[in-house]
Formats: structure tokens, sequence, C-alpha cells
């Protein structure tokens, strides 16, 4: 009668206990992963698909009950690749608005269905919590013990990557430092030796007197010669000499002249292309183009530029322009008969343009 009794209230205590174990909750988590310091959902990647199918299939089965805020979907998300707390929680905030935008749109559920918590802590994830019946839900204990266990190494392992990533960063550019040195140096070594070793492009140390020609005298009949003679690198004196001597109509018209233009030049710059010099012009000239000729001299100087173009190793063209002052004192005549007659003596100053070259420039040695 006794055991009888034992096994009635045994059976009992079953029944009573049955409903109670079947209103159990369990929570059910859904981890949604984020590339470290960034804030965008990506679906696809490393395994978010798979969880968000998921959580739909559960938010599906208990919509019901999440609509009318019997089930709340709790939602956490957490970010630390950052370098302070309030960038962290900013990251982790947006994070989280990203998955609950997800499954509104995806789910059709409200806002007022979330409880929202962030943290700048532990990774860069975002959970989603529900807590469900136990009979509903399709992982056990030892299931959620082992995803949870699983997802803590994925933390881990990823934390090491983060870590070996930044490593291997962090070397790369120590050797393109290191590399950028070693170039700088080797290029600093290069210029020292070409300072030392003649080169082409110093195209002022490798003459030292040269023959001058200037094209535009030669082009209106005027012969033209000279010589330069480099002091140095930067310093140069240059002579030329014009002469010539034409008549034409029985000697009735005439055009003769010569001038000696002594000049020294200062040249500028790493090849001595360009240069500035002071000129000095005197000569005599015999002018008849019309029915009165003038014959005098001519003195002056003035400021002279140009600039020489490298033609090869033996030839220059010499671009120059001199502007300053001259004088020509002389006497107006005319010829009567075959006899010249005097018709009186002037002076003129001119200001401007004294001289104008286009020279070729041949090196001697």
């Amino acid at each position: 009668m006794t055991e009888l009794k034992k096994w009635i209230t045994t059976a009992l205590l079953t029944l009573l206990l049955l409903p109670a174990m079947a209103q159990q909750k369990a929570d059910t988590t859904y981890t949604f992963r984020f590339v470290p310091q960034k804030d965008m959902f990506y679906v696809p990647w490393n395994g978010n698909d798979m969880e968000l199918a998921r959580l739909l299939e559960c938010i599906e089965s208990n919509k019901t009950d999440i609509l009318d805020g019997k089930l709340p979907l709790y939602v956490d998300g957490y970010c630390n690749s950052l370098n302070g707390e309030k960038e962290n929680l900013a990251i982790a905030k947006i994070r989280s608005n990203r998955v609950k935008s997800e499954l509104i749109t995806r789910a059709g559920i409200k806002e007022e269905s979330f409880i929202t918590r962030n943290h700048a802590a532990e990774g860069d994830f975002v959970t989603v919590r529900l807590t469900v019946p136990a009979e509903e839900t399709t992982v056990s204990d030892v299931e959620a013990e082992a995803r949870r266990k699983a997802e803590a190494e994925r933390l881990a392992a990823e934390k090491r990557a983060e870590q070996e990533r930044l490593a291997e960063e962090q070397r790369k550019a120590e050797e393109a430092r290191l590399a950028a040195e070693k170039a700088e140096a080797e290029k600093a070594a290069q210029q020292n030796t070409l300072a030392d070793t003649p080169s082409e492009t110093k195209i002022t140390t490798d003459y030292h007197l040269s023959l001058r020609a200037n094209l535009l005298r030669w082009a209106t009949l005027t012969p033209d010669l000279g010589v330069e003679w480099r002091i140095c690198p930067s310093w140069g004196i240059a002579v030329n000499g014009s002469w010539t001597s034409w008549s034409w109509s029985d000697k009735d018209r005439r055009y003769a002249l010569w001038e000696v233009a002594p000049e020294v030049r200062y040249y500028m710059g790493e090849k001595k292309a360009w240069y500035l010099g002071a000129m000095f012009k005197a000569g005599q000239f015999n002018y008849k183009l019309s029915e009165t000729g003038k014959q005098g001299d001519l003195m002056g100087g003035g400021i002279t530029a140009g600039y020489r173009l490298r033609l090869n190793k033996a030839l220059d063209l010499d671009f120059n322009l001199g502007l300053g002052y001259l004088n020509a004192d002389y006497e107006k005549y005319e010829v009567i008969d075959g006899v010249r007659v005097r018709r009186g003596n002037e002076t003129k100053d001119w200001w401007g343009p004294i001289n104008a070259g286009v020279t070729l420039v041949w090196k001697l040695f």
C-alpha cells in the first residue's frame, strides 16, 4: 500500500511539472560579423548570410509574439577596433541600426520590437537574441555552448589575423622606408660622382677657346668673325669684328664699315647656357645710299644678354641682344662730277638696341 502511494505521488508531481517545464524559455543568439573599423553590413560575408537565414526563420515562427511585444529582439552592437571609446560606440550603434534595418525590411517587423545596447569592447560584431520557448528552440544547450565556444575561438583567430596583418603592414612600411633611404643615398652618391666626372650636360667646361661668326651680319653681306676665351665655367671674354666695303653705280653709291666689339660675359645656371655681359663697340662707317653720304666714327657700349643652344659636341648657336648707347660723329657729303663736296658735320646719340646676333660658335679646344 505504501509503495502504491509513492508511485501515485510521483506520477502526480510529474504531471504537474511537465507544463511548467514546457513553458521554460531559452535564449537563441545570432551573430553577425563586421570588418574591423567598418560599419557596412555585408550579408554574404563570413557566414552572415546563413546566420541571417536562421534568424529570419526563427522570427517567422514567432512573428505574432514579436509584433505583440511579447517576444522582444535584443540587439547588441560591439566594436573595439578603433582608438577611443566614443568612436567605438558610434560605430557599434551604426552596425546595430544596419542589422535592424535588414530585419525590418526582410521580416516586416517594427523598430518597437527591438531592445538595443551598444558596447565598446569584445570585438567587431552584432548579436540578436530571442528568448523563445524551449521546445521551439532548435539548438540544444550543448549545441549553443559549442557555438558560443566556436564564436569565441573565431573572434580570437580574427584578432590574431588582424595583429598579423598590422605587423605585416608595418614590416612592409619599414622596408619601403629603408629602400627609399637607400635610393636617396645612391642618388646622392651618383650626383657626387657626376660632379667629379666631366659630363656632356656641362657644356661650358669641355673647351676654352672658340671661333664665332654672327650669321645675321653675314646675311647682310657684312663678314663677321670673333673669338671667345672661357676663363672659367662662369666667365668668358669675347671679341667680334666686322668689315665690309661695297660700291655700285660707278661708285656713286657705297656701303662700307668696320667695327670691333669686345665683351665680358657671366654665364649662369647649372648648364651655363644663359649669360649677361657688358660690351664696348667702336668703328667707322661710310654710307651713301642716296644723294647725301655720311662718313664718320661711332663709339658706345651697353648690356648684353643671351642664350647658348648646344647643337653637338663641337657647335653651339648663340642668341644675343645688346641694349645701350651709341654716339656717331660724322660729316655729310655729296659727289659732284666725281668730286666729294662736304655738306657739314653732325653728331647723333642713340639709345636702344646696339647689337643683335645669331652666332655660330665652333669650340676649338
